[in-house]
């Protein structure tokens, strides 16, 4: 399976909101080949590194399909909705959730990456688009986009292939995943599957073990809506 990488975004810093929170989101295309980091792409940044970026976040992936849902969704946002505004740092058309795997590792371009974890959406995405549902139908749909950890560095440019090369848990799709977190909540079988598996981000593995031991969801407010 192989997919075209239709554009390369990086980010500098900017204040964003009425915190003037320091802020990666507004990413610009690159033109040019990009070195690929154990941490990202080299001139990409990150303001909150406790929730973005880092090992297990290191490159942002948004499927540039979800664009035109989103538009439908919020006309009056249309002018804005486009790829690299939910802060992504690859557009690939012709794959979504369903289409990833944890686990999955990929050739993108000279690099090897793997998925490591879904996207949470956050209020950010609120404030990026002075939007205050958006968070939440982000989460709500699905489609929420993807990160990947870098197992080897490399070089990726606009037009470069994303290809895959292993898939280890062909059942368990990123689209199952956020159905387990977001809509089926307590399944409690499914739940302990997923704490077992390592090649998950350890945070999300620790949120599946905190929702068995506690037999309770936790509170999305402080992410979705910036309160707490």
């Amino acid at each position: 399976m192989k997919w075209q990488i239709e554009n390369v975004f990086c980010g500098e810093l900017r204040a964003l909101g009425p915190r003037s929170a320091p802020t990666g989101i507004f990413k610009r295309p690159v033109s040019g080949p990009v070195a690929v980091g154990r941490e990202g792409l080299a001139g990409d940044h990150q303001g909150d590194k406790k929730v973005h970026g880092g090992p297990e976040k290191a490159i942002h992936l948004y499927p540039a399909r979800h664009y035109a849902s989103w538009v439908e969704e919020f006309p009056g946002l249309a002018a804005e909705l486009r790829p690299g505004s939910f802060g992504e740092n690859l557009s690939v058309d012709d794959i979504d959730e369903a289409d990833i795997c944890l686990g999955d590792r990929f050739r993108l371009g000279t690099a090897l990456v793997e998925f490591s974890q879904g996207r949470q959406p956050c209020w950010k995405l609120n404030a990026r688009f002075n939007e205050p549902s958006l968070a939440r139908r982000v989460q709500e749909t699905g489609r929420t986009g993807w990160y990947f950890r870098v197992l080897e560095t490399g070089i990726v440019a606009t037009g470069d292939a994303l290809e895959l090369s292993e898939r280890p848990y062909p059942k368990w799709s990123l689209a199952r995943v956020t159905t387990l977190l977001y809509v089926d909540m307590l399944n409690y079988e499914a739940l302990e599957e997923l704490a077992e598996l390592t090649c998950l981000a350890e945070s999300w593995r620790k949120l599946a073990r905190r929702r068995l031991e506690q037999r309770k969801v936790e509170d999305w407010s402080p992410r979705l809506q910036g309160s707490g």
